[in-house]
């Protein structure tokens, strides 16, 4: 019988095959109490475990060949840093120790404890990198048990088997693709995922920022994910199709549906194959507006599939990626001036918007270890972002210095994330001035830079003089001006079908941005997700906006718009946009 399940789409495409099911290893942990002259053989098991899966994590980083994705070397870096966390380690050790539990069952039970701090994490990424947790555990588990890495290469479903009608559709009944259907997949396990036979997977759990997600789309490779009960409800050698662009898996399907599919597969690689030919055209619209499309990017490397996307620029490097997963050690400024010269580099003349740290009190650091009691009632609205930076000026003139050594090698624009009031800008300003005394004290070169500021706040939006009497340009982060608009936690499940984009209220405050920097020949853009989701492209042409910033992966989709686009003719229908009750029906419509 044919059935969907819903989860969220994170990379493009149609997988058509035969489901490989990968169950989870902590579902039949053991339980059961150890004498206490047991406890160190129980120590050592886990210990013994813990070291293979950092072996085999380190051998799969030194044999990854030269076109793996950059985000799954930094994602082993994660694992790696998270099997030496010393909270896990200790609290394995006290379970054990204290409270006489069997090492599996201290493992899970510390990882119980960890993963509540990642639930009560604000933001998003971070509170996704409990899955990375969930994964190492799950490795340290599959060893103690003696178990193979979840994701090898299999043999293929379909030879010496009788074809069936499904076959004959695919045609093709020796090679049948298959897809992988598990409860999450760690970055190793997705280094040998790209080397086996999967056309495609699913996930139970997982967002849009999660590493699978992440990998996914660096990968090119269709992918649902936060798919629930996936793993339970599809059974091993099911057909199943993963609609990468719908979000939605399709069990047992019928062979018209199936039929269905194949063809729009098909004309998905033709719609690729064309996207492709657009990558070296210049972003103009029909009456000869030119488009500035730009990449987002978390880390220098990057910037490699900036370029190969066509992006003529980074738009927003999120520097706070630098200081992520380091149990606390804060990046010095040799080793971030030399990451944003190697991003700088690697566009190859092309300029580089880098966004000082976005961190604070939802993303705690272990240096703050002693803060740990202090309660966040919203972190959402507590020190984050340039708040946490004024706060901490060490830390924060490190930064400045780096990013204006930098600038020595390339054109650089110098973001700074979450400002509202005045006297916020002139710190930062004065201490940006400070930054440049102290380097021309010690007689260290540096480079120009372009200054700008995130309009994520309302207040922000509704005082844009007093910005751009700072300012040279101003980038419009969507993300948090909807959630602070509308007063909706993104993260809060119960209300997350209020986050709408296309609010009036938002999009006036987006529209009124773009207004006064055109005005005033001040630079503008749009950097969250809305840059790169192709329903908003003609609105925001129409409401004047010409520099759009968006992960690579969206920028050859989004060009095909633009080119298809008349922006003369989008101005008075953006308006009307504007002036409606309910903007997304007149979207719909056009």
């Amino acid at each position: 019988m044919t059935f969907s399940v819903h989860g969220l789409a994170v990379s493009r495409g149609i997988a058509i095959g035969r489901a490989v099911l990968v169950a989870s290893s902590r579902a039949d942990v053991a339980h059961y109490f150890v004498e206490a002259d047991k406890t160190d053989e129980e120590i050592a098991r886990v210990r013994a475990a813990r070291n293979a899966v950092f072996d085999e994590i380190t051998r799969v980083q030194q044999d990854l060949p030269k076109d793996a994705p950059h985000e799954l070397a930094a994602l082993l870096d994660v694992h790696l840093m998270l099997l030496q966390d010393e909270q896990l380690i200790s609290g394995v050790k006290h379970w054990i120790t204290e409270r006489h539990y069997n090492a599996e069952w201290a493992l899970t039970t510390q990882y119980e404890v960890i993963a509540r701090q990642f639930d009560d994490m604000e933001d998003e990424y971070l509170r996704e990198r409990k899955a990375d947790l969930e994964q190492v555990v799950e490795r340290i588990l599959r060893h103690m048990k003696g178990m193979a890495s979840p994701v090898q290469p299999v043999e293929q479903a379909g030879a010496g088997r009788k074809a069936s009608q499904q076959d004959l559709l695919l045609d093709d009944t020796t090679d049948v693709p298959l897809v992988l259907i598990a409860h999450d997949i760690s970055p190793a396990d997705m280094m040998q995922f790209k080397q086996s036979l999967f056309a495609g997977f699913a996930t139970d759990v997982g967002g849009r920022t999660s590493h699978t997600a992440i990998v996914a789309r660096s990968m090119d490779i269709p992918a649902v994910v936060g798919a629930r009960s996936a793993s339970q409800l599809i059974q091993q050698d099911d057909w199943v199709i993963i609609d990468g662009d719908a979000g939605v898996l399709i069990v047992d399907p019928s062979p018209i549906i199936l039929a269905e599919y194949g063809f729009k597969q098909r004309q998905g690689e033709l719609e690729r194959q064309r996207l492709n030919r657009l990558r070296n055209t210049p972003a103009i619209t029909l009456d000869g507006a030119r488009v500035e499309l730009l990449a987002n990017i978390e880390m220098p490397d990057d910037t490699a599939g900036a370029v190969r996307a066509g992006a003529v620029g980074v738009g927003l490097f999120r520097s706070e990626f630098l200081f992520m997963g380091r149990s606390g050690k804060l990046p010095d400024e040799e080793e971030q001036y030399h990451a944003y010269r190697q991003a700088i580099e690697g566009m190859q003349g092309l300029p580089v918007t880098i966004r000082t740290v976005d961190i604070g009190a939802d993303k705690p650091l272990d240096r703050h270890a002693s803060k740990t009691q202090e309660t966040h009632l919203n972190p959402a609205l507590g020190l984050r972002a340039i708040r946490w930076s004024l706060a901490d000026p060490p830390m924060f003139l490190t930064q400045l210095r780096a990013i204006l050594r930098a600038a020595v090698h390339g054109p650089v624009n110098l973001l700074v994330p979450m400002l509202a009031h005045g006297t916020e800008i002139r710190q930062t300003m004065a201490l940006i001035d400070r930054a440049r005394a102290l380097l021309d004290n010690k007689g260290i070169a540096y480079g120009p830079v372009k200054l700008g500021a995130m309009i994520e706040i309302p207040a922000a939006a509704l005082t844009l003089k007093l910005f751009l009497r700072y300012f040279d340009f101003l980038s419009i982060g969507t993300n948090d001006l909807i959630q602070y608009t509308l007063a909706i936690d993104r993260a809060d499940e119960s209300v997350s079908h209020l986050y709408n984009p296309c609010h009036p209220a938002v999009l006036r405050l987006i529209a009124d941005t773009i207004a006064e920097c055109n005005a005033q020949g001040k630079g503008v853009s749009v950097c969250g997700e809305m840059a790169g989701d192709v329903t908003m492209t003609r609105l925001l042409l129409g409401l004047g906006l010409r520099s759009f910033s968006m992960h690579p992966s969206q920028i050859l989709t989004v060009k095909q718009q633009i080119l298809r686009a008349d922006a003369s003719k989008l101005a008075p229908w953006a308006a009307e946009v504007l002036a409606s009750e309910d903007p997304a029906a007149l979207l719909q419509q056009h």
